[in-house]
């Protein structure tokens, strides 16, 4: 999956090891920051390079691992 734009709440919640329902507090919560500089959001889905940016200070997954 790591090559589609945005993750879903399940990959989320698989990625962090949390709920499904605070995964989906937490794509609530980096949605409305993205919202305020303008961008389009979708419910439920966040953009991945975001994600890893705001939880493992990279922009991607694979800088993240070291590849």
């Amino acid at each position: 999956m790591a090559n589609q734009i945005f993750m879903r709440v399940n990959e989320v919640a698989e990625e962090l090891g949390v709920s499904v329902p605070y995964a989906y507090k937490l794509i609530r919560q980096m949605n409305e920051e993205l919202a305020k500089t303008g961008c389009i959001t979708i419910s439920g889905r966040i953009d991945r390079k975001f994600f890893h940016e705001k939880f493992y200070g990279t922009r991607t997954e694979t800088a993240r691992k070291g590849e």
